[in-house]
């Protein structure tokens, strides 16, 4: 059965919002909620995104909630995802009709790495600059840019993306949720 991102909008209206949804070569995959700890760590990448590019008004940062129509159809939604401003001047009221410039998907207790990293390959093969990975039970997160080799970093490493975000600089262990 081949669905459409009508027939996403459809069921995601008789569900009422009590699940997310992604439309991945032409069916509906059910999401189940991210764990504690992945939420807050995709929050925070989020927040620090968020801080540096506001002021700046370079472009939308979004959270798990803001879907992405890709070329091919399928409609994703990445746990934190940036566009710049030129690409999308207005925020649409529903899904984005293009792939983000930057997404980043947070390891949960119930995410294959494999399945993860699938989903950001193929927005990488859509038009997303770069995809990131986190994955905080080990505490690392991969970079990954179409046709180039995945760079892994950890605690003491710094993250920047030149390419994307000149001077933004993010340290991998301001990632983690903090033991209080």
């Amino acid at each position: 059965m081949n669905l459409t991102v009508t027939d996403l909008e459809r069921v995601q209206a008789k569900l009422d919002g009590d699940y997310r949804i992604e439309l991945v070569n032409g069916d509906i995959v059910v999401m189940s909620p991210s764990g504690y700890e992945s939420d807050e760590v995709a929050f925070e990448f989020g927040a620090q995104l968020r801080n540096w590019i506001k002021p700046r008004q370079l472009g939308r940062v979004t959270g798990a909630g803001a879907g992405f129509i890709l070329p091919n159809s399928d409609t994703r939604a990445p746990d934190v995802s940036f566009v710049w401003a030129e690409r999308l001047r207005r925020s649409p009221r529903g899904f984005a009709e293009l792939a983000p410039d930057l997404m980043v998907e947070v390891r949960s207790p119930s995410d294959s790495l494999v399945a993860l990293r699938t989903k950001i390959d193929r927005f990488l093969e859509h038009g997303t600059l770069v995809g990131i990975l986190i994955h905080p039970e080990q505490r690392w997160l991969e970079v990954r840019r179409l046709g180039q080799e995945p760079i892994q970093l950890k605690d003491g490493d710094i993250l920047t993306l030149p390419d994307l975000f000149p001077d933004w600089q993010l340290p991998i262990a301001e990632l983690w949720s903090p033991v209080f």
